[in-house]
């Protein structure tokens, strides 16, 4: 049964009785978090019983990378070829659902992983909190900034734990390089330089013409929220389409721009100006902040740290990366490297341990479920930091200096701006309102 067909499915049946700590309030900050446990050990038992929602490229790794103290349970994709490939891959035994909602119907599910696209991602998300069930959610987090404030306002209301899979949060070379900024120890920010990521292209004019959908594939649950189009294969390269992405400014910007925002101490909030450097939807922005600090999206991609940025202060520079810094004058990275094993980080996220390794940051994710403390990359942190990136798109779209109050999460006296911070969804993908 397709999604369309049960858009005014039973809201009851998502209003699962919640365990005893579930109901405590989620109010310790991720800063006073105990480093991940990493995977010790776990009876049968105790583990975390898991559903994955989406199990292509990042999903399938994701589900590969699961921590002993929890076990996958259950799958669903729209595409029902893909998982029951990667089911047989794994010769594993779980249950494949083509519709999500059966995930979040089943009691004995403690906690789901979302890692569809983008525009795909909120609203399961926003549903499995409905239904009581954590979530460990793939970055970028959203489509736009409006859909991203939903989600925090059901997690928080919902008291779910929600990650987002900015894995760099739970790498303690990113941990002490971000914190020798945020504190102070290179003195005054003088700038900030970050990659200029692509945006992503608009949708041609003429529409692609109609191709036989692959058998498997649930065409309308794939679309989701945004609109009505026949199927031809060129969609499914949907990272690069602005109706479907942010392109590259927001999906590897989710974790270059996560790293500022850790680094100048403005996990929930964001800067307030914005101005286009140069022309075109790949064009350099300049933002600023209220505290004076200025970032300059004008570094090449491919040429700087795609999953970081460049630190210019009064007492040197420091260029922070995934799992990896340097400096100028180098002592600054020699007294860095001190507080940690180096080697040992190194091995812990290399891609030939695991391709994208996210294990110690799912670790981190089923430690607070347990726990009931907010994750390093809680909702709010992974909200703020794909806002920046939406901003930047925005920035370049309308081609002109922009004032943004994060207070708000509202452009300043600018109604035109205001209608880029959400879009029209497709009749039967709505958002559940908060009630």
């Amino acid at each position: 049964m397709n999604l369309s067909q049960r858009a005014s499915f039973n809201r009851r049946k998502f209003l699962t009785v919640a365990g005893s700590t579930s109901s405590l309030l989620l109010a310790t900050s991720a800063s006073n978090l105990t480093r991940a446990s990493y995977s010790h050990p776990t009876s049968a038992s105790e583990r975390i019983r898991v559903g994955a929602i989406g199990v292509g490229g990042r999903g399938s790794l994701l589900i590969e990378q699961l921590p002993d103290s929890a076990q996958i349970v259950a799958v669903a994709d729209c595409n029902q070829s893909r998982a029951l490939a990667f089911r047989e891959k794994l010769k594993a035994d779980w249950q494949v659902y083509s519709d999500y909602r059966q995930i979040l119907d089943r009691k004995d599910i403690d906690a789901v992983i979302v890692a569809t696209g983008e525009f795909q991602r909120i609203r399961p998300c926003i549903d499995a909190c409905l239904a009581g069930k954590d979530i460990y959610a793939e970055k970028p987090l959203s489509l736009y900034i409006q859909e991203g404030r939903d989600l925090v306002e059901h997690a928080r209301k919902a008291n779910r734990i929600v990650q987002v899979g900015t894995q760099q949060r739970s790498m303690e070379m990113n941990r002490v390089a971000c914190e020798l900024i945020r504190n102070g120890g290179l003195g005054k920010i003088l700038e900030v330089r970050a990659i200029a990521y692509e945006g992503p292209i608009p949708s041609p004019a003429s529409p692609f013409p109609a191709e036989k959908i692959p058998e498997g594939l649930d065409w309308n649950m794939w679309l989701n929220q945004a609109a009505e189009r026949p199927f031809h294969p060129n969609w499914m390269g949907w990272m690069q389409w602005r109706d479907f992405a942010g392109g590259q400014m927001t999906n590897w910007g989710a974790h270059g721009v996560d790293q500022i925002q850790w680094a100048l101490g403005m996990d929930h909030t964001g800067p307030v100006e914005l101005e286009p450097l140069s022309e075109g939807l790949n064009g350099q922005v300049r933002m600023k902040y209220a505290n004076g600090v200025v970032v300059n999206f004008t570094i090449e991609p491919g040429k700087g740290p795609m999953g970081g940025a460049v630190f210019i202060c009064e007492k040197g520079k420091l260029e922070i990366n995934r799992n990896k810094f340097s400096s100028n004058p180098p002592e600054i990275a020699m007294e860095l490297l001190k507080q940690l094993d180096g080697d040992e980080e190194e091995r812990k996220w290399s891609d030939s341990l695991a391709l994208w390794q996210a294990r110690w940051h799912m670790q981190n994710w089923l430690d607070c479920i347990k726990s009931r403390k907010l994750p390093v990359a809680d909702v709010e942190i992974g909200h703020r930091s794909v806002t920046v990136c939406h901003l930047a798109n925005i920035t370049r779209e309308l081609q002109r200096p922009l004032r943004w109050d994060p207070t708000r999460e509202l452009f300043v006296n600018d109604a035109e701006a205001d209608r880029s911070l959400s879009r029209d969804r497709r009749q039967g993908f709505e958002l559940p309102k908060l009630t």
